[in-house]
């Protein structure tokens, strides 16, 4: 018999997090975390832990053959005591904790603003082996967690697959801005693309997740390669969606990423 992948993911209760832990729960043995026990969807249990404490994260290990980490600090205009304390800290903690227990792979979350400086300057398109360029102090945190994955990888051996998320929506037209659309993830693709990071023969790599939208800047290649992604979804093929083609890309302004 074919037994399921023990998989953690952390920050269950937060937009992604929830949704990974209704979509994946019939492929793999899920273990959901937070660190609110008050959070604690109906009819699940949540495994308590703060991430800036270590043995609190490696009490979560037990067993585990992938961590898919959704926890942290979410926004580009988080506060650097905010991206120290989650994204920094946390990260590290489960990283090291991940390989003192022996966990086979690691998903971070990471995300489109470690090069949103080449959004906002419109020079385009972007691909995951260029320089990193964060447009934030949340941008900077996740290129903390790319560079410390790999060195997680390089000197212990661990798998971590980065994914670089665009913007994870039920609804990508109450946006009016033709970048937040361009790099929309639909929640059907935001199951798709962990599910390939989980199963993926490549043990490390920065993958862009993001939906099959015409207008998209960013490349995919290797996440298609590499991760075998195949997006289902587009915002243009929703009821009511109307797309304006600019060549070349429609201007982004100045401000980016505030208040997106």
């Amino acid at each position: 018999m074919h037994t399921p992948r023990r998989v953690l993911i952390t920050g269950a209760t937060g937009g992604i997090g929830a949704h990974l832990a209704q979509t994946l729960r019939d492929e793999y043995d899920l273990l959901l975390h937070d660190r609110d026990p008050k959070k604690a969807p109906e009819g699940a249990q949540l495994r308590i832990a703060d991430l800036e404490e270590y043995d609190e994260v490696l009490a979560l290990m037990d067993g585990v053959d992938t961590v898919v980490n959704m926890a942290g600090a979410a926004v580009p205009d988080s506060s650097w005591e905010a991206v120290l304390a989650a994204n920094l800290v946390g990260v590290r903690n489960v990283l090291e904790a991940a390989r003192e227990a022996g966990v086979r792979r690691v998903v971070l979350a990471s995300s489109n603003h470690t090069m949103g400086m080449y959004d906002r300057h419109e020079q385009w398109p972007v691909y995951p082996t260029q320089v990193p360029r964060p447009d934030s102090l949340y941008g900077v945190s996740k290129i903390f967690g790319e560079a410390l994955g790999r060195f997680y990888h390089d000197e212990h051996g661990l798998d971590v697959i980065n994914l670089r998320i665009g913007w994870f929506s039920e609804n990508p037209l109450e946006a009016d801005e033709d970048i937040l659309r361009a790099m929309w993830l639909s929640p059907g693709d935001c199951t798709r693309v962990v599910r390939c990071a989980i199963e993926a023969a490549v043990t490390h790599g920065e993958f862009y997740a993001i939906s099959d939208n015409p207008n998209r800047r960013w490349s995919m290649t290797n996440t298609t390669l590499e991760l075998g992604y195949r997006p289902q979804d587009s915002w243009t093929e929703l009821e009511g969606a109307r797309e304006d083609v600019v060549e070349g890309g429609a201007a982004v302004r100045d401000s980016w990423p505030a208040d997106s």
